[in-house]
């Protein structure tokens, strides 16, 4: 038996009010210049020296392209009533981008 954990180059997140999902699980209604939290299944790590970006997703790897350029702030591994992992923390959003912009953003770890 081993430990499972997950490296993740983005935050994505469900869209906003998915139904069976927490508010921490999901975008937020608008994309505003703020700290927001939110909470992942399993553990999670994150990158915490630079810029990464915000996607939505319908799970399953089903991505969209990203939606925001965020900073994660702090995150922590907890376990639920249940013993089960889960990641928690906060992002703060720096720039939100149109969801027309055919424009990179990001190449790899790289903001353009």
């Amino acid at each position: 038996m081993g430990i499972q954990i997950e490296f993740n180059p983005d935050l994505c997140l469900r869209a906003f009010g998915t139904q069976g999902r927490l508010l921490e699980e999901c975008l937020p209604e608008k994309l505003e210049k703020k700290v927001y939290a939110f909470v992942k299944r399993g553990l999670r790590n994150f990158y915490l020296l630079g810029e990464i970006p915000l996607r939505e997703t319908k799970g399953n790897g089903e991505l969209s392209r990203p939606m925001a350029s965020v900073l994660i702030l702090e995150y922590r591994h907890k376990l639920d009533k249940k013993n089960n992992p889960f990641t928690k923390g906060l992002y703060k959003i720096i720039e939100s981008y149109d969801a027309n912009d055919s424009q990179i953003h990001f190449e790899g770890f790289e903001k353009t």
